[in-house]
């Protein structure tokens, strides 16, 4: 047992969460050929086998299962303790991994990294794009540092810091623009068009307009905020989305947008990162410049709707 290493622990973790040999052996950059042989050693070194390898995938055995879960734990800590150096730092630098969910990375996010870029100019910043349950994995598992999500998320092993209030608008075809706004009920009875399972924003859509599982047939899915509003644009139905994503959005598609009136659908979007992460302070620090950045897109989308 004395020969088990990091790297090894490393390996194993990466084929034990893409179930393949190829792609677990990309992602930690090392040929697929090297990355078995470490495997192998490793499950020669513990005596018995961890994965059942298959002919298009490999799955955990029983005690591989437990294994992950304990090597999971230790590379957490191992990554926690170079976190515990650079929290002695007086300003956080290196690797700063980011989750945002993909309703709103495409309209925050550069102006997030381009003020991350200039007031600390020694991070390296990696960015996950997914939906929320899949951040909430890979945070707990030590993957990300934290978390740009729609609050509340509701785990105690979380620190929660909202960053701003986010109303939601009503799109529709360009020649509803004169119409009245319907209210939730009304929109109950149109052909709503959602994002598909698995979205919050899905699940925040549906619950402003009191819908519930089984969902009518008049309602679709869509992969994207992006899709929708060119579906809404075709004639195929209405959808919301947030505010922030109108400006990308609906310049390129025949649609109107309208506000709901009080009380207006809306969300908290906030930053989340583990309680035990030695970074928590200067992570804290980070989501007051996430705070300034969506204060000034805010701000700039508001003198844009002004002129237009």
């Amino acid at each position: 047992m004395n020969s088990l290493t990091l790297k090894q622990l490393r390996y194993f973790e990466a084929l034990a969460r893409h179930r393949h040999f190829g792609r677990a052996a990309e992602a930690c950059a090392i040929s697929q050929p090297a990355l078995s042989m470490q495997i192998r050693e490793l499950e020669d070194a513990l005596g018995t086998a961890l994965f059942d390898r298959g002919a298009r995938q490999v799955r955990l055995t029983g005690f591989g299962e437990e294994f992950a879960e304990r090597a999971r734990d230790i590379l957490r800590s191992v990554d926690e303790l170079g976190d515990l150096a650079r929290a002695s730092r007086e300003q956080l630098a290196g690797r700063l991994r980011i989750g945002v969910i993909p309703t709103i990375a495409p309209y925050l996010l550069p102006t997030i990294i381009g003020d991350l870029a200039r007031s600390h100019a020694d991070l390296d910043i990696r960015v996950r794009e997914t939906v929320t349950p899949k951040l909430l994995r890979e945070l707990t598992e030590g993957r990300l540092d934290t978390a740009i999500v729609a609050l509340p998320v509701s785990e105690p092993s979380f620190t929660e810091t909202p960053l701003f209030e986010e109303h939601f608008v009503l799109v529709r075809p360009g020649e509803d623009a004169g119409k009245p706004v319907p209210s939730p009920e009304k929109l109950r009875e149109m052909r709503l068009l959602l994002l598909e399972e698995g979205h919050c924003f899905r699940d925040q859509a549906l619950s402003f307009c009191n819908l519930r599982s089984p969902l009518p047939r008049e309602l679709l899915d869509g992969s994207s905020l992006s899709t929708l509003v060119q579906m809404v644009g075709a004639g195929i139905g209405v959808t919301l989305i947030p505010d922030m994503a109108v400006p990308v959005e609906t310049r390129s598609a025949s649609v109107s947008v309208a506000r709901f009136g009080a009380p207006q659908p809306s969300r908290t979007v906030g930053m989340i990162w583990r309680r035990t992460s030695p970074l928590a302070n200067q992570l804290m620090q980070i989501s007051h410049l996430v705070r300034r950045s969506a204060e000034t897109l805010r701000v700039a989308r508001g003198k844009l709707s002004e002129t237009v």
